[in-house]
């Protein structure tokens, strides 16, 4: 069964993320990224962004936003506003919105509907609606749409989500008390409040209660009961904590089944304090908390192994990780492609930022994008060259010069490799 989500919608303006549609009121967090990244952490299934902006310049400054907040977050984002040229969708999707959403209160961005659905997909269009008149306008573009966001009024209250298209995906507006009773229509995608924004609203409390009215929504449910797991005499599990991202070993701690539940149930890591014997949430006196990604158990049952977004540092003093000294070394070439790359990348944009003299890559620089891109066009012909004959040798080489030129590429173009694996993993 397809779980329902709750989404938060925010209100960009050129300045910030507002408080309300109508983009007046600053929201208390006007970083839209930072907001963004809240919103996630507190167990968000999905960002709903309206652009308030006016004119091109402010539009450009609210698409910029999206990207950094698309950088931010794991989850989806769905954007939208502003839209007057079917480019515009074309720069929501570039920013890295799942799908953008056309405001049928305009005629020009309904008749838009079939043009962006054929050029991007059908399932990455929706249309948003505020009366019946426009449910109306979107149920002749059907073939087109993939969805609609119905925002909250009188004249939508008396709505049948039942006389919605099969194909569509239905996100509702409504007031955050009555997500429960809109998400028992079986019609109904997902929910969007504004409450859900508000720091102090308990998202993941919310989806429980609903899960346990019986409405299928994303929470943590483990596939093992803490009776499956072996502890130790003293009733603890260690448990190894991993950076989801790099896979860096952060720290290790011990649960017990106190903590094991209230980290499930809560979405931030929670152990039990050895010296202390009492429950820790990490981070609740520091700000440094470990949110969950996964959580994998080893062959015996007598590990666990956690990996998790950290907010700052995981060492007490105030290192990333507690293993930051090293006790013996042997030294090798690292061959870890993730590490490779970023290293990499790390040494060009440090040239950038000082130069060296007689430095290769500074003399990319030097010479301007279309040097960097005759580069990129030589060594993509080398490749082709390279792979008519039949010694893998030469195609290692030659694809080893055209991926040093385009991280020279990225780094003059402000792309870093995380943007490109973030975009691959949405393909």
């Amino acid at each position: 069964m397809k779980t329902k989500e709750l989404i938060v919608p925010l209100y960009l303006n050129e300045h910030g993320a507002a408080d309300s549609p109508d983009g007046l009121t600053p929201c208390a967090q006007p970083d839209a990224a930072e907001l963004a990244l809240d919103c996630d952490r507190a167990g968000a299934d999905a960002l709903l962004v309206f652009d308030l902006s006016q004119g091109d310049s402010a539009h450009d400054a609210v698409i910029g936003q999206i990207r950094q907040i698309t950088r931010a977050v794991d989850i989806p984002v769905y954007g939208g506003g502003n839209i007057r040229r079917a480019e515009d969708v074309k720069k929501l999707l570039y920013a890295g919105c799942r799908r953008v959403f056309l405001n049928y209160a305009k005629e020009s961005n309904a008749a838009l509907t079939k043009e962006v659905s054929e050029r991007f997909g059908r399932e990455k269009i929706l249309a948003c609606v505020s009366g019946a008149a426009e449910l109306e306008a979107a149920k002749q573009q059907e073939p087109w749409l993939g969805g609609l966001v119905l925002l909250h009024s009188q004249d939508t209250e008396n709505i049948a989500f039942s006389d919605c298209p099969d194909a569509w995906e239905l996100y509702v507006h409504c007031p955050a008390g009555q997500a429960g009773l809109t998400l028992s229509c079986g019609r109904v995608s997902g929910v969007f409040a504004d409450e859900f924004r508000n720091a102090d609203f308990p998202l993941m409390e919310q989806k429980h209660r609903l899960r346990e009215a019986g409405i299928p929504v994303n929470t943590f449910e483990p596939d093992l009961s803490w009776e499956q797991v072996k502890t130790g005499a003293d009733g603890l599990l260690p448990v190894v904590v991993q950076d989801y991202r790099t896979l860096e070993v952060l720290m290790v701690a011990y649960m017990n089944r106190e903590a094991f539940e209230a980290t499930v149930r809560s979405g931030r890591m929670t152990y039990w304090s050895r010296s202390r014997q009492e429950l820790w949430v990490k981070g609740l006196t520091s700000g440094h908390f470990q949110y969950v990604k996964e959580l994998r158990i080893d062959c015996d049952n007598d590990t666990l192994l956690a990996k998790v977004a950290q907010v700052g540092a995981a060492c007490h003093t105030g290192n990333r990780s507690c293993f930051y000294r090293t006790v013996l070394k042997k030294e090798y070439d690292e061959t870890n492609p993730i590490r490779v790359f970023e290293d990499v990348f790390a040494v060009i944009l440090d040239r950038r930022l000082h130069p060296k003299e007689g430095s290769y890559t500074n003399y990319l620089f030097d010479k301007g994008i279309d040097k960097i891109l005759k580069k990129v066009g030589e060594e993509a012909t080398e490749i082709v060259i390279a792979a008519k004959n039949p010694d893998p040798e030469e195609i290692k080489y030659e694809i080893s010069d055209f991926l040093y030129h385009v991280m020279v590429l990225m780094a003059e173009r402000g792309v870093s490799w995380e943007d490109i694996t973030e975009e691959l993993a949405r393909r």
